[in-house]
C-alpha cells in the first residue's frame, strides 16, 4: 500500500490541477498566442535537456547488451503499435480519442520511472538506464515515422512538410544540440537534477494547459462522456496487461536472467508522457491535442500504479526467494 501511495506524487496532482485550470480558465485571444509561444519554448528546452542527459557511455554500454535492448524496442515499437491498431479496428472509440489510443501505442518508453521500478524490483539498473535511454533516442525518429505510416493511412492525421520541419526544429535539433553540448552542460545538468526535473515537468504542464485549453474552447467536455473515459481506462488496462505478460514470458524464452527480465518488463511496458505530450503538440492540430493526449494521461497514471505494486512484490521475492519468481506475481 505504501508503494501504491508513493506514486500519487505531487506531479500527478499538478497534472490534474492543470487540466482543471484549462477547463475553467482556458487561455483566450492574445493570451492563447502567448501561452502557445511559451509552450513551444518549453518543448525546445525539454528536448535539449533530454539530449544533454543522454551520455555517450550509455550508448556504448547499450550496444554491448543488444539482445535485451532489441527486445525492449520490439515491444515498444512493434507489439504496442500492433495492439494500438487492433484497438482502433474494434471501433470502441471514435475520432480524436481513437487517435489518442493509437498515438499512445507509438510513443517511446519512460526513463525515470522505468529505472526507479527496476531498482525497486532488484533488476539490472545499468541495463535499464541504457534501455530506457535508447528507447527515447529511437523515439525521436520512430514515433513521427510511425505516425506518418499508421495514422496517415487510417486518416487520423497527416504529416505535412511543415510538420516535418517543426519536428526537426523543435524536437530533433534541440535534442542533438543538447547531446553535442553535453561536455559543457552535462555537469550542470547532473548537479542540478531538481532544477532539470522542474523544467521537465513544467514544460509538460504548460503543453497540457495549452492543449486542453484549446480543446475546451472547441467543446472538449461536451464530446467526452463518462462512458468514453471508462472505455479508455479499460482498453489501457487490457493493453498494459497483455504487454507486461508478453514481456515477462518473452524474457524467459530468450533465456534472460531474472534481473534482465525485470528490465524488459518495466522498460518495455511504459509509455512516456514527457515525450508524448510535446510530440502531440507538434503532430496534431491545436484544437484536437487535448483529446489525443487524454488516453496517454490515463495510461500514464495506470502504469505507475500497476508497476509500483509489481516492483514491490518482485523486490520482496528477490530477498525471500532469490531463485524463485518464475511468473509475474498477481497484483
Amino acid at each position: 500500500m505504501r508503494a501504491f501511495l508513493a506514486f500519487f506524487e505531487p506531479f500527478i496532482l499538478m497534472l490534474l490541477g492543470t487540466v482543471a485550470l484549462a477547463s475553467f480558465l482556458p487561455a483566450r485571444g492574445m493570451w492563447q498566442a502567448i501561452a502557445g509561444d511559451i509552450a513551444t519554448a518549453a518543448i525546445v528546452l525539454l528536448f535539449f535537456l533530454h539530449g544533454a542527459k543522454l551520455s555517450r557511455q550509455a550508448i556504448l554500454d547499450g550496444a554491448r547488451h543488444w539482445r535485451l535492448h532489441a527486445a525492449t524496442l520490439a515491444t515498444t515499437f512493434l507489439l504496442f503499435p500492433a495492439l494500438g491498431l487492433l484497438a482502433t479496428r474494434l471501433h470502441l472509440l471514435d475520432g480524436p480519442l481513437a487517435n489518442g489510443l493509437l498515438f499512445l501505442s507509438l510513443l517511446p518508453s519512460t526513463v525515470q520511472s522505468s529505472i526507479a521500478f527496476t531498482a525497486m524490483a532488484r533488476g539490472n539498473v545499468a541495463a535499464a538506464v541504457c534501455s530506457a535511454s535508447f528507447s527515447n533516442l529511437v523515439g525521436i525518429f520512430a514515433t513521427p515515422l510511425l505516425v506518418a505510416l499508421l495514422m496517415t493511412s487510417t486518416g487520423a492525421t497527416s504529416v505535412s512538410w511543415g510538420a516535418v520541419q517543426t519536428i526537426v526544429f523543435q524536437l530533433l535539433l534541440p535534442f542533438v544540440a543538447g547531446h553535442l553540448l553535453r561536455p559543457i552542460v552535462g555537469g550542470f545538468v547532473t548537479r542540478h537534477k531538481a532544477l532539470v526535473t522542474a523544467v521537465d515537468r513544467g514544460s509538460i504542464l504548460m503543453v497540457v494547459y495549452t492543449a486542453f485549453g484549446a480543446a475546451v474552447l472547441e467543446g472538449l467536455w461536451s464530446r467526452v462522456s463518462s462512458a468514453d473515459l471508462l472505455v479508455i481506462a479499460s482498453v489501457c488496462a487490457t493493453v498494459l496487461t497483455i504487454v507486461m505478460t508478453v514481456t515477462w514470458h518473452a524474457g524467459r524464452a530468450l533465456r534472460f536472467s531474472r534481473e534482465d527480465r525485470i528490465v524488459l518488463l518495466f522498460c518495455g511496458s511504459k509509455k512516456s508522457l514527457a515525450s508524448g505530450v510535446p510530440m502531440a503538440g507538434v503532430l496534431f492540430p491545436a484544437a484536437g491535442v487535448g483529446l489525443v493526449i487524454l488516453p496517454l494521461m490515463l495510461f500514464h497514471q495506470l502504469q505507475l500504479i500497476v508497476c509500483a505494486v509489481l516492483a514491490k512484490q518482485l523486490g520482496l521475492s528477490a530477498v525471500d526467494e532469490p531463485k524463485a519468481a518464475q511468473t509475474i506475481p498477481v497484483a
